[in-house]
């Protein structure tokens, strides 16, 4: 058993499918049906219980794949301490964005970075947050950016910036009316308890701003009529200046929305909600030199 065997062993309990896993390995069919085989046959047991062509993990495969995750991870942390060991100016950075917060950190700090680090390949994955989380944890990118909701016990987070939620509506509609000065405030404040009967655009249950929002509403016993969810934040923006509903961005996402000024914008919380835009990696592991300077260029443009 070697390291290419373990990554056979995870294709084929990340597809659930052997033909998939051969190609996402560029491999044959029959080589790696043949390689799972012989493998079973050496261990005296199955790995995986055949369900059509679907291949769902044993208890014993279970426990073998985990090993498994565990062992590549050594080797790749082994492997990143020995680059930066031998030499700081090259590597390999997989990071994490969500895509509108891609769209305008990305062409801001990866110019930066590549300045100090131009032998440094970036590989960029752009997902959802909780899809990115997902992501760190199965080892398959070194770091995230996002907006942290709550602590997972298997990463460790450092703190970029912080920001405010705030409510977007149409600078043109009427419930404007209702926002009031109060003290600790940025914007005027709005009572929610004005807008429990109004239409909503809400991003999509997978983004952690969603997931803050929907705390917002069950803390104040309040059931938002939503008539649309999208992971579209600047369609969010646009369709609220058109009096299509009300939603909530974070106050840095509409510094980079067009017609900003067709936009209200209204503290909500006690007596605002704000929320730390964080950069996610694996929790006692190694993370590279060029992760932590990323990060570092990260936090000079924020």
């Amino acid at each position: 058993m070697d390291f290419r065997d373990l990554t056979y062993l995870l294709a084929i309990a990340r597809q659930q499918n052997i033909t998939r896993a051969a190609e996402s390995l560029y491999l044959s069919q029959p080589t790696l049906s043949k390689f799972l085989k012989g493998l079973e046959g050496e261990l005296g047991l199955p790995l995986f219980e055949r369900l059509g062509n679907k291949y769902i993990p044993t208890y014993a495969g279970e426990q073998y794949i985990k090993k498994a995750k565990e062992i590549l991870a050594l080797k790749k942390e082994l492997d990143q301490q020995m680059g930066d060991i031998i030499k700081n100016n090259e590597g390999y950075l997989k990071i994490g964005f969500p895509a509108m917060r891609g769209t305008y950190m990305l062409p801001c700090t990866l110019p930066i970075f590549h300045d100090k680090y131009p032998n440094v390949r970036i590989d960029l994955h752009e997902a959802n947050s909780e899809s990115l989380i997902q992501m760190i944890i199965e080892g398959d990118i070194d770091l995230a950016f996002f907006n942290f909701v709550e602590a997972n016990p298997a990463l460790a987070y450092t703190v970029i910036s912080h920001e405010e939620l705030v409510l977007v509506m149409s600078a043109q509609h009427p419930f404007t009316r209702y926002g009031r000065k109060r003290p600790g405030c940025k914007y005027p404040y709005m009572d929610l308890h004005f807008l429990k009967d109004q239409d909503f655009i809400l991003q999509n249950r997978t983004q952690h701003t969603r997931l803050i929002v929907d705390r917002i509403f069950h803390k104040r016993h309040i059931e938002p009529h939503i008539i649309l969810e999208t992971s579209n934040i600047q369609a969010e923006a646009e369709l609220a200046a058109r009096n299509y509903g009300f939603t909530f961005i974070t106050e840095t996402h509409l510094k980079y929305i067009p017609n900003r000024d067709q936009l209200a914008l209204f503290s909500i919380g006690s007596p605002k909600t704000t929320v730390d835009f964080v950069a996610t990696y694996r929790k006692n592991s190694y993370l590279p030199f060029h992760a932590k300077e990323y990060i570092k260029v990260v936090k000079e443009f924020t």
